[in-house]
């Protein structure tokens, strides 16, 4: 049980902090000409980036909508006919979105990443909700060099099977039988 000494002592000190506080200048930071530069792993809007030869780096593989927790990702995926797939159409409701970066840790070809560009508000909720052609930038993100079809195995114009980068020939299972 506390006694009264205690009691009296700490509010002593909350008041202490309260007068050393009180006779300092004010700080003022005038927000839209002066902007804090926030750390680099601060997580905010969503974008869509490219591989070094300029395509779209999303396979739509949908990881991403399958790990978002509260569903605000959405997306079509098609196959070109030199065999790369993407998406149709991507969509993102930023209205849902809790910038919790879990769609960028579930994309294995990092064509979703966050960056620190935080303002993003609207009076209209249905602006919030972009599309494909809002999120995609044309630079690599944070991974410059990162091309996910010169390492997936996948045939396309980048190469064959077996012609990526730290691939083995592919197995012919027929002749692993007796």
């Amino acid at each position: 049980m506390a006694t009264a000494w205690e009691s009296v002592r700490a509010l002593a000190s909350g008041f202490a902090t309260t007068f050393k506080h009180l006779w300092r200048p004010p700080i003022t930071e005038e927000y839209p000409e002066y902007k804090r530069p926030l750390p680099v792993r601060s997580r905010a809007r969503i974008i869509l980036t490219r591989d070094p030869d300029g395509a779209e780096r999303c396979v739509a593989c949908y990881l991403c909508s399958a790990v978002c927790p509260v569903s605000c990702i959405s997306m079509q995926a098609t196959e070109s006919e030199d065999g790369r797939r993407y998406a149709a159409w991507f969509r993102i409701n930023f209205a849902r979105c809790i910038y919790c970066g879990f769609c960028e840790e579930a994309c294995p070809t990092s064509a979703i990443q966050l960056t620190p560009d935080f303002e993003n508000c609207q009076r209209d909720i249905l602006k919030l909700v972009y599309e494909k052609q809002d999120l995609l930038v044309d630079h690599q993100g944070k991974d410059k060099e990162y091309n996910f079809y010169k390492y997936a195995g996948v045939a396309t114009d980048v190469g064959a099977k077996g012609a990526h980068h730290r691939e083995e020939k592919p197995v012919n299972i027929r002749s692993n039988l007796p």
